[in-house]
């Protein structure tokens, strides 16, 4: 007797859109993956959380999101006659569902500490690839897609564009979760209104006002939440413990770590030899997760280098740096107390004194000017947002607001 075949078309109960059906059971196996799962265990938003509690959801649950959100733009364009054959339906709803697959523990830290030179949008197409070889030709159409190579090039605007599913996402999802109502938007009207016209996506003329909330709404989450002083102080913190972690690493220290930590610690990943051993690093980047950071952490705030051991308890023990941001760089004679406060306080070398003083610059890039602008068509043709807004200062909006920021523990205030 035949076994009965598996239901595929599971429902998912997400909080922020209601009931999400998966499109077909291509997309269920990729989302039964392994490479997919891992999603499960890293954070949308890496320490946001420590700022705003609630904010502990994670990449899995926004990739599963933002693929409802094209189910529904995909249904929207086609009621317009908007021509998308099954097949492009299934590869942009791969491509959607992929754009994060790459993403490492606490979303930016890895490829800012110990992973050189490699993006997690590069670490996406890579592991696209490996899908695909285990499913010979099935992502082809998908990659083209995710890479802008395919000839419709409107399938690329709804995965990576001023007003992707992604986006549209992440905006409501992180506005959700961390209880910063500014960044609520109204994703189903803006998708409602979505057209395309000479192959490229638009918003028809009378969904302005809600692509006008969802420009201000974005810009507002980056200065409320993204570029947050202490989400700031947080991730510094982070980072600046994982590159000492390698910096012992390449001294042959002795580190406490899971094996899938420990293959990027102790061997120099980056761009230029990535090729030479990918199977094994992809291999190895699939185990890694927030888990391995976090245990790693609880156990290194107790190591012998007294710098790691600072650091990694301060990050198990929310014990967060301050930051100072400014509209101009730092003084040179704030920047030399703060050096002498330090070394005097923790009996540092200089060496040692960037772990605990850094410095950097933060820009808010919610609208950007190198990417394709929005187009809103009307009965006269399509024009450029910023040419019809009544209310946008879209000047302002594209222009990279830049702040200076310097971290130094908070013993240590001059």
């Amino acid at each position: 007797m035949n076994q009965a075949r598996k239901n595929k078309k599971k429902i998912i109960n997400d909080p922020v859109h209601g009931f999400v059906t998966l499109p077909s059971d291509f997309i269920f196996d990729l989302i039964e993956h392994p490479y997919f799962q891992r999603l499960r265990r890293i954070k949308q938003l890496g320490l946001t959380h420590y700022v705003y509690p609630g904010a502990t959801h994670t990449r899995f649950q926004h990739t599963i999101g933002a693929l409802h959100l094209m189910t529904l733009a995909i249904e929207s364009l086609r009621s317009k006659e908007i021509l998308i054959t099954r097949e492009e339906e299934e590869a942009v709803h791969i491509a959607i569902l992929l754009h994060d697959i790459g993403h490492g523990p606490f979303s930016h830290a890895l490829e800012e500490s110990i992973i050189a030179g490699i993006s997690h949008e590069h670490l996406s197409r890579l592991m696209m690839k490996k899908l695909n070889e285990s499913h010979p030709g099935r992502l082809d159409m998908a990659i083209d897609i995710f890479k802008n190579s395919y000839p419709k090039k409107f399938l690329h605007q709804l995965v990576t564009s001023q007003l992707d599913m992604d986006r549209l996402d992440y905006i409501k999802r992180d506005s959700f979760y961390t209880g910063v109502t500014e960044g609520t938007i109204g994703t189903d009207r803006i998708i409602k209104m979505l057209n395309v016209y000479n192959d490229m996506l638009v918003v028809e003329k009378k969904g302005i006002y809600s692509v006008e909330k969802f420009l201000i709404a974005r810009r507002l989450m980056y200065w409320q939440v993204y570029l947050h002083k202490t989400v700031i102080a947080a991730e510094n913190l982070l980072v600046r413990m994982l590159k000492r972690a390698k910096l012992l690493a390449d001294m042959k220290a002795e580190l406490f770590c899971s094996p899938s930590l420990a293959y990027f610690l102790y061997n120099n990943i980056n761009a230029g030899n990535l090729d030479k051993n990918l199977d094994k690093t992809i291999e190895a980047f699939i185990k890694l997760d927030d888990t391995d950071i976090i245990s790693a952490s609880k156990e290194w705030q107790y190591h012998s280098d007294k710098v790691l051991a600072h650091l990694a308890g301060n990050i198990v023990n929310r014990k967060l740096p301050s930051v100072r941001i400014s509209e101009k760089p730092p003084e040179k004679a704030f920047i030399s107390k703060l050096k002498s406060a330090i070394l005097d306080r923790y009996k540092l070398t200089d060496e040692a004194l960037p772990y605990l003083l850094s410095s950097g610059e933060l820009s808010n890039n919610a609208f950007s000017s190198h990417e394709d602008m929005i187009q809103i068509l009307s009965n006269e043709g399509i024009r450029d947002i910023s040419e019809i807004s009544d209310i946008l200062n879209v000047p302002y909006l594209q222009h990279s607001e830049k702040k200076y920021f310097v971290c130094y523990p908070k013993e240590c205030q001059p």
